[in-house]
């Protein structure tokens, strides 16, 4: 027998499973939150799509910011802090890390910025370089926060780089004009 409580539970039920944000999202058979702690801030996910190179997929990305946004100027602007999440899919090593960020910073600035910023791509240079081999299923994080970057593998912190400008340019390697890929591009922006 129907009842109208029964009914409504249904409906209920029916609700909560359509409402959005109440699911992780899932990209290439891995997890994600919907939603993360940094600092004090709860940040929420923007987006999240699959880097891959030639035909191997690299790392699922995530990005997580304060405010959802579908441009890279409104992330880019933003005062609250964001996050860049890599699970790796592949063994990775120092080398490699670090030359893929190099090359999105050099894709992605005038001559003219890029020694303006020197300093900052160095120290970045180093704590990716200390990083060593990533294994497969690690994870990568790095907070843009309002001071500059900090960097994390598996919560673990590697180290900072100073500097509010660096983090605007460093969102660039995954949402500039040249992106190391285009569709996580768009699928960071939400697309």
């Amino acid at each position: 027998m129907i009842t109208s409580t029964s009914v409504r539970r249904a409906a209920l039920l029916a609700a909560l499973v359509a409402a959005p944000g109440l699911h992780a999202a899932e990209v290439a058979g891995v997890r994600l939150a919907d939603s993360i702690k940094v600092g004090g801030s709860e940040l929420v996910l923007n987006g999240a799509g699959l880097r891959s190179k030639l035909f191997f997929k690299v790392y699922v990305g995530a990005l997580y910011v304060g405010q959802k946004a579908t441009t890279p100027a409104a992330i880019y602007d933003s005062s609250q802090p964001r996050r860049m999440v890599m699970r790796l899919l592949r063994d990775l090593d120092a080398e490699s890390l670090h030359a893929a960020l190099d090359d999105g910073l050099k894709n992605n600035h005038t001559p003219a910025e890029l020694a303006d910023m020197k300093g900052p791509a160095e120290q970045l240079a180093g704590i990716m370089k200390g990083i060593g081999k990533a294994r497969e299923g690690d994870t990568i994080s790095i907070d843009f926060l309002a001071d500059g970057v900090i960097v994390a593998v598996n919560g673990e912190m590697r180290g900072k780089v100073d500097g509010p400008g660096f983090a605007r340019a460093l969102l660039k390697v995954w949402l500039g004009d040249k992106p190391a890929d285009a569709s996580l591009k768009k699928a960071l922006l939400g697309s």
